[in-house]
């Protein structure tokens, strides 16, 4: 049977066609099939010519649940837009780093070889990532139902207006204030929005979700860390008509009148990564933000590979206490102005 890898590629760029023209050309020597979008094989066509190796088009030749595999081709945003691709079909995504910081991408551009090695010999395993699903009310009606993999931010619409805003979580009201917007965020996404606005960095295997305001006009506005299991909400106040923005991983956005609520919980569907190699989370910090580590020791031996020897035995010294005043003879009485 044959094995078929979706290659998604952030098109509008010349070195991400060039990327996915060789991904296509070493997955078809390795044995696999290449999948390729009709709208991004045709984009590879203008720039590159015909490719030499039959390439199968997703929707017309296969559809994604033949699909075993989506190889990235990009940073984080093309990442997230091939989430939204394979939401309702079980197969993980693959990033391959084009961009910048690429957090959420395996692998770099240097490695493409390498990382169709892995895929052929299936040397890879895969890992969830939780999501939050995320609903909109204005006046008791829903009228957004969405879900985000990073967060889901809350911002100002206008520029010169505070956004006035109470949270809440579990069904309870926790402080109102008035701010430039508030982040609602997952573990995958407190590294990306919510970090940027001071939020912590939450490990991956945390099962968390986190509440970071914006610049906000507050004595007690802190960066807040809560179970996954509860449920947050937001709602803009009608204190002042300041309108507000909601948006999913930057990709999708709604409007947000005074008054309206937004109502977030984890979802039932995460998204799913594959990982060729099992990198630390904290390497991952250090190499994709360039963190100082100069002078680190590693850590201490354990005790069984260390031999020192019998443990030495330290004898301390008794003083003899001073005779008290009362001990002392007519004879032995001293002047207390003078020294001994």
């Amino acid at each position: 049977m044959s094995r078929r890898v979706l290659v998604l590629a952030h098109t509008g760029r010349e070195e991400s066609l060039r990327a996915a023209w060789d991904a296509c050309t070493q997955l078809h020597a390795s044995g696999l099939v290449p999948v390729l979008q009709k709208s991004e094989l045709a984009d590879i066509e203008r720039f590159f010519g015909a490719l030499d190796n039959p390439i199968e088009i997703l929707h017309e030749d296969v559809s994604l649940e033949d699909v075993e595999l989506v190889m990235v081709l990009g940073g984080d945003g093309t990442i997230l837009r091939a989430a939204e691709l394979v939401r309702d079909v079980d197969v993980p995504l693959l990033g391959v780093n084009l961009g910048h910081v690429g957090f959420l991408a395996e692998s770099e551009r240097a490695d493409l070889a390498q990382t169709v090695e892995w895929i052929a010999s299936r040397d890879y395993s895969v890992e969830e990532r939780m999501t939050i699903d995320v609903q909109v009310w204005v006046r008791g009606q829903k009228i957004w139902h969405t879900w985000a993999l990073n967060e889901a931010a809350i911002e100002k619409a206008n520029r010169e207006r505070m956004l006035e805003v109470v949270t809440e979580v579990d069904e309870r009201p926790l402080t109102s204030f008035g701010c430039d917007g508030v982040v609602l965020a997952t573990p995958t996404g407190s590294t990306a929005y919510a970090f940027s606005s001071g939020g912590p960095v939450v490990w991956p295997e945390v099962e968390a979700l986190v509440i970071v305001p914006i610049s906000a006009h507050a004595l007690f506005a802190k960066p807040l860390v809560v179970s996954p299991r509860s449920k947050l909400a937001v709602e803009i106040m009608n204190r002042t008509d300041a309108q507000g923005v909601l948006w999913c991983d930057g990709r999708r956005s709604v409007d947000l009148p005074p008054g309206a609520r937004v109502e977030v919980t984890r979802s039932a569907t995460p998204v799913r990564l594959a990982r060729t190699h099992k990198t630390p989370f904290s390497a991952r910090l250090v190499r994709k933000f360039e963190l100082p580590i100069h002078g680190w020791r590693g850590p201490a031996p354990h005790s069984e590979d260390v031999n020192t020897g019998p443990t030495p035995i330290i004898r301390t010294f008794t003083p003899t206490p001073l005779p008290s005043p009362r001990d002392a003879g007519p004879g032995d009485q001293a002047d207390p102005t003078k020294a001994k």
